[in-house]
Order: C-alpha cells, then structure tokens, then sequence
C-alpha cells in the first residue's frame, strides 16, 4: 500500500522518513516503534506544522503548530547507533523523539539541517546537495522505498525533567488565543509589552468578570467538550474560560507567540488574520494593529446602524 505524505492541507516544505521512540516509564531509556512513518512539514497559513505520519496508513499520529525559532531536532548522543534524535523546545522542557528509517544514512545530516533552518525561519529555501542519486520527493514520500528495523537494543537518553509541560499547539487553541486577544485595546506599537503579562491569569479573569457579553463570542473556539451547556450560569462559564486559560497547552501558547513575535518572522500568519505585516514586528504591534482592527470593525457595525 503507498500513502502520499505530501496530501495535506497546506503547502508541504519537506518529508523524510522517520519512525517514533517513547521513553521508557521510570527510566531514561526510549524504545524505538517499528511502525514506519515520516516526519513533515507543511506551511498553513504561515504557521509551521511539524507532523508525523503513518507511512502505511497515512493517519497523522503528531501535529504540533510551532512558532520560528521556538523548536530544534537534535542528535542524542547517547544513542549507540547515531539515528535517534530528539525535538526540544525553548519554551517547554517537553520532548518527542524519532529515529531515522531511510536504508541509507547518507542523507541524514541533509535532512535534520534543513529542518532545522526551516524550523528557525519558515521563508527559507532548503539547500539539497545534487550529487544525491535519488530526488527529496521519492526519498521522503515514498511508501514502498527501503526503510531499516528499529535497533536491537533502546537508546539511552538525557533525563527529562520533572513535570514536563506539553508541547506544540492546536488551531483551536490558536483560534482560543485570537478571540480572546482581540478583545484587549488601549496598546501602542512603542510600548515594550510580553504577551505573557498581557494575557496573565488574572489580566483575563478581570477581563471575563467585566466583560461577561464577550464570553459567548469565546465559546466556539473552545474544544467542544469544554463548551458550556446552554443553561450554565455566567459563573460557570468564567470557570470553565479560566481552566482553559491556566491550562499548561494554552499558557504554552502564549509564550510562544510571544517569542515568535519578536522574530519578525509570521508575516504571513499576520496578514491571515486581516492585519498588516507590520504588527509581525512584535508583540505592542501585534496588540495595536489588533486593537486598530476592532475599532475599525465597531465603527462599521455604528454606521450600519444609522443607516
């Protein structure tokens, strides 16, 4: 059976084979998974997708929504056999590890440095080496190619420290981030503002207690089993809004936005949201052209309705 592991919703960048390893519980040991699969990564709307795919099935068995320059795939040095890699983030201590699953290991270097560049800046262009025999596309999308068994024996790996926060982030949650920031105003582009703060804990609980009118508008972007029932109080759904937003996902997400901000580098995912590529240049641009968004939509809706 052959799978297209370039079939995804947005423009694919790059795709090589790759199987999955878990730690071992209460150890600091990974197994790898025999099953065969590939990592890839697409560019959706300007947000980088770091998937794994089931070669066999095509299921997604991973999709993380990273922000440029908040991920690296690294070598474990400890690994006997040299093709067992780990996916470390700057703002988590959470990691996800792979072992390479080509026949040959001559392509390896190629395949985690591109990555790499483009996991560091989505506009790159990755850089092939020509006297390879065989094109990327048949290298990585190719279901049916040569592909090795897992190693024999588990690789030792770094200790993970304790309570690892998740990492990578969902389009709802995106989606969560957007509703709720759209709602903060009064921010110009020279103030030197951290999302992190912005966005704290007790800036959105004062926010939904104020504002309760906002909290339905909230709602479809919640995952629909957090979604409050009809007939739930006011209260009930400021704390159901404040679990999602101390949750570790979301508080994941606002970090990296921030960090993704100051590297001027989501011009695209700025512009899918209706904004200039201007508010791309950090965080006080981000919460201005927003804020200049929202004051612009209301003056439509006033006008609309005096006529």
């Amino acid at each position: 059976m052959s799978v297209d592991l370039t079939s995804t919703s947005g423009r694919t960048i790059l795709a090589f084979k790759a199987g999955r390893a878990f730690r071992r519980a209460g150890t600091n040991f990974v197994d790898a998974s025999p099953t065969k699969g590939a990592i890839v990564l697409t560019n959706e709307e300007g947000l980088i997708h770091f998937m794994w795919k089931d070669r066999t099935t095509g299921e997604v068995g991973e999709d993380l929504i990273l922000f440029p320059g908040d991920a690296k795939l690294e070598k474990v040095p400890q690994s006997s056999w040299g093709r067992t890699y780990v996916l470390k983030f700057e703002s988590s201590d959470q990691k996800h590890f792979f072992w390479l699953q080509d026949a040959s290991t001559r392509r390896d270097e190629e395949f985690v440095t591109n990555l790499n560049r483009t996991l560091a800046d989505p506009n790159i262009i990755a850089i092939w080496d020509a006297r390879n025999v065989y094109p990327t596309s048949e290298a990585s999308t190719s279901a049916t190619g040569a592909s090795i068994s897992p190693p024999s024996t588990v690789q030792p790996v770094i200790p993970a420290t304790s309570n690892p926060t998740p990492a990578g982030t969902t389009p709802e949650q995106l989606a969560q981030l957007r509703g709720i920031v759209s709602s903060m105003t009064g921010f110009t582009s020279e103030d030197e503002l951290w999302l992190t703060d912005v966005l704290s804990s007790q800036n959105l609980l004062q926010l939904f207690q104020s504002h309760p009118e906002l909290l339905s508008s909230l709602f479809p972007h919640l995952p629909p089993e957090l979604i409050p029932s009809s007939d739930a109080t006011p209260q009930q759904a400021v704390e159901i809004l404040q679990r999602t937003t101390n949750s570790p996902p979301f508080r994941l997400a606002v970090a990296q936005l921030d960090r993704a901000l100051r590297t001027g580098a989501l011009g695209e995912f700025v512009r899918s949201l209706g904004l200039p590529e201007s508010a791309a240049m950090g965080v006080g641009a981000f919460l201005a052209a927003i804020a200049e968004q929202a004051r612009q939509e209301g003056g439509t809706e006033e006008r609309m309705e005096e006529d």
